[in-house]
Parts: structure tokens; sequence; C-alpha cells
């Protein structure tokens, strides 16, 4: 398949892959008739690594995981995992005190009264916290 096909079938745009293939997320085919030629390989690749993506990996991470593939490294996959987990578990902690800090403005500004409503004067002040 071209490359605009991989893109496709990968649901990501041709600008992507070439950036993947910049950082050595995916190879880089050499042209036969002048068109480069993308494989069953490629794209499994492709939706490896925007996989790896949505479970919150960088780049760097997923390069890692890459490699580790070739390894058969059980154990260090499973400790970026874990690493992983616990940095998705602080960001929903965050996120919940955000939402929770929210809520509370909300329910204020709810409940009427003159003056400005008091989740403008909270983001006046900086971020919003519990």
């Amino acid at each position: 398949m071209t490359i605009s096909a991989l893109a496709d079938a990968g649901g990501v745009g041709v600008e992507t892959i070439r950036f993947y293939q910049r950082r050595g997320l995916l190879d880089t085919p050499s042209r036969g008739a002048g068109i480069r030629r993308y494989g069953d390989a490629d794209l499994r690749r492709l939706r490896f690594i925007r996989s790896a993506q949505a479970a919150g990996f960088t780049l760097d991470g997923i390069a890692e995981l890459l490699a580790l593939d070739a390894t058969r490294d059980r154990s260090r996959v499973r400790s970026l995992a874990t690493e992983r987990i616990a940095a998705l578990d602080a960001r929903i902690a965050e996120l919940q005190q955000a939402r929770d800090a929210l809520a509370t403005l909300a329910q204020r500004c709810g409940r009427g009264g003159r003056g400005p409503c008091p989740i403008l004067g909270a983001f006046d002040q900086g971020p919003v916290s519990g």
C-alpha cells in the first residue's frame, strides 16, 4: 500500500507517518518503481503506536516498548506499564480535585446574589484547587 493508504488504514495523516519515520518508530521502505510500498507489518506497527499513545505512553516510551518487543523482556514491559498506571492515577487524582473545586464554585455561583460570579473570581486568582 502507498503511504496515503497506510495513513488511511491507520487513521492518521501522511505527515504523522513521516513524523513516526523521522522518530525511528516506523521504517521507511525503499522505493520500488518510484513508489514506497508499505505492508501489513507496517500497519500493525502503526496501530501499535496509536494504541500505546492512547494508553498514555510518550513516543520515547513507545520506542522502548518496540525495542523490548524484540527482546521479549516481559519484566521491563510490565515495569513500564506499572509506571504508566501510576502516572495515570496521579493525573486522575488531579482531574478529580479540579472537578470537585469547579463543582463547588458552580454551586456557589448558582446561589445567586450580587457581584461577580465566584467562578470568574477564582479563575482571576490563578489555578482552581480544592
